[in-house]
């Protein structure tokens, strides 16, 4: 028997969106899990169990951990991160922008762990051509398909005293039971990483291959600044916290308030620029701590994330969650797929 999610991934297979994937829909125990398709090229089928590369989604992860630091006391949620990263005081701003690099004034405030959760620090992706995008691509910090070589969550390493991995294990996975979870597959587990894909002309092409590529393996270097891999039922286990009010086995891993700000929208509409995220993002929409909001409409309430290499996931406020596991790169090919998984169930 066949259900809307099967269905609606099977349909995708058989048009060439995707390879594979692995998907969840459902509320408390009462889930299903659906699986498809090919895991690469060879034919070898997509494993339930498959761990596969979650990017952008990272941020809830890390969204997690810092308030958990916030409620342990370590740091506020409006104190300045300059303490741990010294390398950030007496920056200097665009007045604008599209203004050019010479054009610059003295920041007004340090930037904050709100700020870092908010996207509202001033670093990270230049949605419109400017010159101080085009200075980002030639130096190598443009956002792309691989993490930059740049350690955005440095200063949890700093504040902790250990890398960011190492604390997310003890603090966060291992209470969850999330034991496919880290910045890159073990060797041991390299037969579960799929091949990772992205639309070109004349159909998908393999741009890691099964097995292989920047996550496989243990790393050469230190990449506490990248991303991480992950499985449906780690990431369900870890959206069942934010599902069932920050606890987990009766025990709260995160206060109500905290886990309300995180899920609500706390950009200001000043903020909600035209310039500042993806055209058309702020209409309907929101941004709390680490995820995007749906702030009108029939999933009003609706919280969640995607990553780049085709990954998604949604948290309803009736409870049911919803996880997409793909491992193509996002674009427009990649969009009716997504749309149509974010239909699937409509909240009453």
């Amino acid at each position: 028997m066949t259900t809307a999610l099967s269905d609606l991934l099977a349909r995708h297979v058989e048009t060439g969106t995707i390879q594979g994937a692995v998907a969840l829909l459902g509320r408390g125990d009462d889930v299903e899990v659906a699986v498809v398709g090919v895991a690469s090229d060879d034919g070898r089928a997509m494993p339930a169990d498959a761990i596969m590369r979650i990017q952008s989604m990272t941020k809830v992860l890390t969204a997690v951990a810092a308030l958990r630091l916030v409620e342990s006391g370590r740091l506020g949620l409006d104190q300045s991160v300059e303490e741990w990263l010294p390398e950030l005081t007496n920056r200097r701003v665009l007045i604008s922008p599209t203004a050019t690099l010479e054009d610059t004034v003295p920041a007004r405030r340090t930037i904050t762990l709100r700020h870092l959760l908010t996207n509202a620090s001033g670093y990270g992706m230049s949605m419109t051509d400017s010159p101080l995008r085009r200075a980002m691509a030639d130096n190598g910090t443009e956002a792309g398909a691989e993490p930059l070589k740049l350690g955005a969550d440095e200063w949890v390493a700093r504040l902790t005293g250990r890398p960011l991995d190492e604390h997310l294990t003890e603090d966060l996975f291992v209470p969850l039971a999330m034991i496919d979870t880290a910045l890159s597959v073990p060797e041991e587990k390299l037969d579960r990483l799929p091949a990772a894909y992205r639309h070109g002309e004349d159909g998908l092409v393999m741009t890691e291959p099964a097995g292989g590529g920047f996550y496989a393996g243990p790393p050469p270097f230190d990449v506490s600044h990248g991303e991480f891999v992950s499985t449906v039922a780690d990431f369900h286990r870890f959206t069942r916290l934010l599902a069932d009010g920050g606890r987990v086995n009766g025990e709260a891993l995160l206060s109500a308030e905290h886990l309300q700000q995180m899920t609500s929208d706390r950009v200001p509409a000043e903020n909600k620029t035209p310039d500042s995220f993806f055209p058309g993002f702020w209409d309907g929409m929101g941004w709390g701590f680490g995820v995007g909001v749906q702030t009108e409409g029939p999933q009003q309430g609706r919280y969640g994330w995607g990553g780049g290499q085709g990954t998604d996931f949604f948290v309803d406020r009736d409870g049911t969650i919803g996880i997409l596991f793909t491992q193509v790169e996002l674009g427009e090919r990649m969009s009716p797929l997504l749309a149509e998984f974010q239909a699937l169930h409509q909240p009453t």
